[in-house]
């Protein structure tokens, strides 16, 4: 609930006065975290980079406040250039160019992670993790290494692979090949 309510407060424009105040959250051991903002953990548990100064503000909503980027606004909606795209926050490669495809939604769509074989993602750079946020149960896709919000994967996406990952341009980076 706070979440939301900081959250809230942030889209109102009172980003800036909520930056002191304290985030309390729940740890993924199961018990309560009670913390100052320093940004994430990378995934051996030490203190990451101060995610802050080193995105755009947009960046740093949607990959560290897991917000969503405007439709049809992203860089990289349209980008049709063979390469691979990248997480914006530690750079790991996360989908290629060959699985992206238009849906029409407004975000760049891909049919599968970087890495993926058949219906095995261990080799990805990617997570699925519940995503409870609008009253109804969606699927949230992280960055593996840095935990960065990327977007939602839904099951309504062309065959082969019948999914579609519906992912922010801001939470990209994009190296042709």
């Amino acid at each position: 609930m706070a979440r939301f309510l900081l959250r809230g407060l942030s889209w109102l424009g009172w980003r800036e006065q909520l930056s002191g105040v304290e985030h309390r959250g729940v740890c993924a051991s199961g018990g309560r975290a009670n913390h100052q903002d320093v940004g994430s953990l990378n995934k051996h548990g030490e203190p990451a980079t101060d995610w802050k100064k080193k995105l755009t503000p947009e960046q740093y909503y949607i990959t560290r406040e897991k917000g969503t980027e405007p439709p049809f606004s992203g860089v990289l909606l349209n980008n049709a250039e063979p390469g691979m795209y990248h997480c914006v926050c530690c750079d790991s490669p996360l989908f290629s160019s060959e699985k992206k495809f238009c849906s029409g939604t407004g975000w760049p769509s891909f049919t599968e992670a970087h890495g993926t074989s058949g219906s095995d993602e261990s080799e990805t750079n990617i997570l699925r993790r519940p995503d409870h946020s609008l009253q109804s149960v969606r699927v949230e896709v992280v960055c593996k290494q840095c935990d960065a919000h990327l977007g939602h994967v839904f099951p309504d996406g062309p065959e082969p692979t019948g999914q579609r990952f519906c992912i922010n341009s801001a939470a990209l980076t994009f190296k042709p090949n």
